[in-house]
């Protein structure tokens, strides 16, 4: 079995104190519910540096690229680069598009391997490993639970009749998803299997959009896409990004915590839900049961990177606070999980970190 390892780095990242609350509902999608405020402070001793930030509605939600530069000029040039390359990566990952390499691997399933670009095959590898460091808790080929389900912006299908999941269930099965490194070549081994990096693919786009910044010659930013944040650099003020946790049954933040040079994401069972006869039903689906997980309510993973974060959140909201907080610390990645009962669990290395706003 593969197992990754994440380690968090120590950094100088420093955000300001924000303002800007990014709800992943408010445009639809994905799992969960995050505010990240920045603040933007400009420095006084750092030059003329500032902060430049521009919002974009990219894979179905709010993203946002603040740049730190002298020059405006240079920080929209980086901004442009970072939105180009979420647009890129949307066009190429979208679960619910009939033009996108992944829908290409998807109809080709039980009868062919398709040729993809470098960018879905990292990717699709990258959730790979995830699922193995999971045990399945994250599975890239839910899509066909995914369409049973039928979360998404549009609403939810209801709850599927229990043979129909039962029927599904073996499609649900990461190991039958092969790769074919020198080809660039992905295969599904069964008809009817799907992949959908929903999961993840929002963390890898903050990845990426974050390298193109870099590379346009900007010596700080922060790249958010709904939920899913990612750093570098420092700004202006020196002082930390502070990212706030949406509580998940009120509105507003229960939580802050400072962010240097990592990436933060959180899974939530508060956007994209239904409530029939007094439960909740929600998008983050249990792979082995084919039903939502329900013994946490929120999930927020800090990890070196956008896509370990935003993928390993969900495999610990669907293994449990328990089996979450040590899969997560196993790992060397820092969270913080609300169970059930709103009781709040935290990584040993989160102990006196993180900030609490208001009581759950």
């Amino acid at each position: 079995m593969r197992k990754a390892k994440f380690q968090i780095p120590n950094s100088k990242f420093q955000i300001f104190r924000s303002l800007f609350t990014i709800h992943r509902s408010l445009i639809t999608i994905h799992c969960l519910l995050f505010t990240v405020y920045c603040l933007l402070f400009f420095s006084g001793c750092a030059g003329q540096d500032k902060t430049y930030k521009e919002n974009m509605v990219i894979m179905d939600t709010v993203c946002t690229i603040t740049a730190v530069s002298a020059s405006e000029k240079d920080a929209k040039k980086a901004v442009d680069a970072g939105f180009a390359e979420i647009k890129k990566l949307e066009a190429l990952l979208n679960f619910f598009s009939d033009d996108s390499e992944i829908s290409a691997v998807n109809k080709a399933a039980g009868y062919k391997a398709v040729k993809v670009s470098v960018e879905t095959l990292d990717i699709i590898k990258k959730a790979l490993m995830v699922s193995d460091g999971t045990n399945g808790a994250f599975d890239p080929a839910i899509g066909p639970l995914t369409k049973l389900w039928g979360f998404s912006g549009k609403g939810a299908a209801g709850i599927p009749q229990d043979d129909k999941i039962k029927n599904i269930l073996p499609l649900i099965d990461y190991k039958k998803i092969i790769i074919n490194n020198s080809l660039s070549e992905v295969f599904l081994q069964k008809k009817g299997m799907a992949i959908d990096l929903g999961a993840i693919a929002k963390g890898y786009a903050a990845d990426m959009a974050i390298e193109a910044i870099k590379a346009a010659g900007i010596k700080a930013a922060l790249v958010s896409i709904a939920g899913d944040i990612k750093g570098f650099g420092i700004k202006p003020d020196g002082k930390p990004w502070r990212v706030g946790i949406q509580d998940p049954r009120a509105d507003g933040i229960f939580a802050a915590i400072d962010l240097q040079d990592k990436a933060i994401s959180t899974s939530g069972d508060y956007q994209r839900y239904f409530v029939k006869d007094g439960r909740r039903y929600h998008h983050i689906i249990d792979p082995k049961t084919g039903f939502p997980a329900s013994n946490s309510i929120s999930v927020s993973v800090i990890a070196d990177n956008g896509y370990a974060a935003d993928s390993f959140s969900t495999g610990a909201f669907v293994l449990g606070p328990e089996k979450g907080i040590k899969l997560l610390e196993s790992m060397g990645l820092s969270g913080i999980i609300v169970d059930a009962g709103k009781k709040m669990h935290i990584t040993k290395d989160l102990i006196g970190k993180i900030t609490i706003e208001k009581p759950l």
